[in-house]
C-alpha cells in the first residue's frame, strides 16, 4: 500500500477493526518512510450486478448513484453523510443477498431506497417520492403525504 503523503510503498497496518456492518475492514496504517498515518478499507469484493431500467436497457450496478440520490434527498436536511454511508450499506446488503439473480430492476432498488429513507428522515422521503415515482401534480404529491402520515 502506497503512503498518501509520500508516495512510498513501505506502510505497515498498526490496527484492524471490523466495521458495524462485519463486512469491511478498517485499517489503521503507518508510513515507515515518513512516519504519518492513515486509514484505509478492506471490503468484499461483489459479483458485478446488472440494474434493469424503466426502458429495459441493462446497465452494470453502481453504489455511487443510489449514495447520490439520497445525498439529494437529504439536501439541508439533519442527516449526516456518515448515516447516508450507513443506509447505503443496508441497502446494498438487501441488494446482494435477496436478489441473486445478478439482474434487478431500478424499481426494486428505488423501492427499497424508500423504505430505507421513510425510517431515516420523512422529507428526504418524500423529496425522493416525488422524483422516483414522477409525480405529475400537487394530488399525486398529496396523496404519498397522507401514505406517510397514516
Amino acid at each position: 500500500m502506497r503512503c498518501p503523503y509520500c508516495n512510498k510503498e513501505n506502510t505497515r497496518v498498526i490496527d484492524s477493526r471490523p466495521q458495524e456492518d462485519n463486512n469491511s475492514i478498517r485499517r489503521r496504517r503507518m508510513c515507515d518512510a515518513c512516519g504519518k498515518r492513515f486509514t484505509t478499507y478492506e471490503k468484499i469484493e461483489t459479483l458485478p450486478m446488472i440494474v434493469i431500467k424503466k426502458d429495459n436497457s441493462r446497465e452494470p450496478y453502481e453504489r455511487e448513484k443510489i449514495e447520490s440520490a439520497i445525498v439529494r434527498a437529504c439536501h439541508k436536511r439533519s442527516v449526516p453523510y456518515d448515516q447516508i454511508l450507513k443506509m447505503v450499506d443496508e441497502i446494498e446488503n438487501i441488494i446482494f443477498q435477496e436478489y441473486t439473480s445478478k439482474e434487478i430492476s431500478s424499481q426494486v432498488i428505488g423501492e427499497i431506497v424508500m423504505n430505507k429513507l421513510k425510517d431515516y428522515d420523512s422529507v428526504a422521503y418524500v423529496r425522493f417520492a416525488s422524483v422516483y415515482r414522477e409525480f405529475k401534480d400537487v394530488n399525486t404529491f398529496m396523496d404519498e403525504l397522507k401514505k406517510l402520515l397514516n
